[in-house]
């Protein structure tokens, strides 16, 4: 880090955001202190309070720190599409497969204090700055924090369940039965929150400015041009598929998906408690489905989706001049011309396009009773043919989209079947 030129407010800001985080663990070392006796991790989180107070001064003093344009070059470097989506499935795996240790209290704090460190850093950035400061992004922020939070609460009590389990003991959830009355217990509790959420929305009104452009105008066209937050994991989709696939069939499986879920799940064990061991396979591919292919993608689309929807570092300035050269091309191109070096004028669409059906034939047809006999044998056998073959097959579905995302951005694949005179392209 070194001493760089910053705005006053935003010194101010980060002062007083460095601030908070500080008296956060100050509450956090409190609680170590008092609760649990114990006084080295109160002492270390005092020490890590006293870090965030040290840089709360610095910035209050206006002689606060930047990022390095080196460390920034090098992020934006190695931050490609490809690492990007790779390194949300490898953190969701690890997670997942370590749940133990990354569900440990102090670990998942740890953590989110390394977050908050760095996000106030990146934040002396200019270009991250107002990326991260436009109204419109501000909700996706606290998606991020709110998402992780509630990601590792309810693994956490599924880890102590599973503890519980493994003693023979009853899960947490069943040590307290106690039933308590509509009214007044949940009305009141329910009128709390309403309160609290309407004050709370009130003073976000007053902060933020809602974030309305011009009227719309053929003649001005927004660069980028973005859907809502909720909606950028499907606008996404259309950089893969043609509109057919990405809004009008991946959308349908997903919605046929959720209604059949509870006529598909034989598992009896997991129903009224949270636990991972039981229900592995659930959990999983919930977290996979949810956290990867729509949070992940939102996030992409809402910081890292510039001019032209082309891909940005974190630090990298939005040129819309910037120019990436579109390489793509289709199965039958990699076939034909490469493999055989043979060319296409005049060859009939089935032909042209046969290695492509015969892979999709393949993918969807061929794969389900080959995971039947093999990996997914014991699910075929306490399922039965019917909602083994439904589950396979909308598993099939979520995967075309992350298959088809490394694909395109490994070897620059648009289409795995082509065939324009139908207007039909997978």
């Amino acid at each position: 880090m070194h001493e760089g030129h910053l705005s006053d407010s935003m010194q101010t800001g980060l002062g007083v955001y460095y601030f908070l985080v500080a008296l956060m663990n100050l509450g956090f070392a409190a609680y170590f202190h008092y609760h649990k006796n114990d006084r080295n991790q109160a002492l270390i989180w005092s020490a890590v309070a006293a870090l965030f107070a040290g840089h709360g001064l610095a910035y209050l003093a206006h002689r606060g720190w930047i990022l390095p344009e080196g460390f920034k070059n090098s992020v934006n470097y190695v931050m490609g599409p490809t690492t990007y989506f790779v390194a949300a499935v490898a953190g969701l795996a690890a997670f997942l497969y370590w749940r133990r240790f990354f569900t440990e209290p102090v670990v998942a704090w740890t953590i989110l204090q390394v977050g908050l460190l760095f996000s106030g850093w990146a934040m002396t950035d200019y270009t991250f700055q107002q990326i991260i400061t436009k109204p419109d992004n501000v909700p996706i922020v606290m998606l991020i924090f709110s998402v992780g939070f509630f990601t590792w609460l309810p693994m956490r009590q599924a880890v102590i369940n599973d503890d519980r389990l493994a003693r023979g003991e009853p899960p947490m959830e069943k040590l307290e039965e106690e039933k308590v009355l509509v009214w007044p217990d949940l009305v009141y509790t329910e009128l709390i929150c309403m309160v609290i959420c309407t004050v709370g929305l009130v003073i976000w009104a007053v902060a933020l400015k809602a974030p309305l452009e011009q009227p719309a105008s053929s003649s001005r066209i927004p660069n980028p041009s973005k859907a809502p937050w909720y909606f950028l994991g499907l606008q996404e989709m259309l950089v893969y598929f043609d509109p057919w696939m990405a809004g009008v069939v991946l959308p349908t499986f997903i919605i046929i998906g959720l209604i059949a879920i509870p006529y598909i799940d034989f598992n009896q064990k997991g129903n009224g408690y949270f636990t991972f061991t039981q229900r592995s396979f659930s959990v999983s591919t919930f977290l996979f489905g949810f956290v990867v292919l729509w949070v992940v993608l939102i996030v992409l689309g809402t910081f890292l989706r510039g001019p032209n929807w082309n891909f940005f570092g974190p630090f990298e300035p939005w040129d819309p001049h910037k120019s990436v050269p579109l390489n793509n091309v289709n199965l039958s191109d990699y076939f034909w011309l490469m493999g055989f070096g043979q060319a296409m004028e005049g060859m009939g669409w089935f032909w042209r396009e046969l290695p492509g059906i015969v892979l999709i034939l393949v993918y969807l047809l061929a794969l389900p009773p080959l995971l039947a006999k093999t990996f997914m044998r014991s699910y075929f056998i306490k399922m039965g043919f019917i909602r083994f073959f439904i589950l396979v097959t909308l598993i099939q579905f979520m995967m075309l989209l992350p298959i088809k995302m490394v694909l395109r951005w490994t070897i620059n694949l648009k289409y795995i079947v082509f065939i324009p005179e139908a207007f039909f392209n997978i």
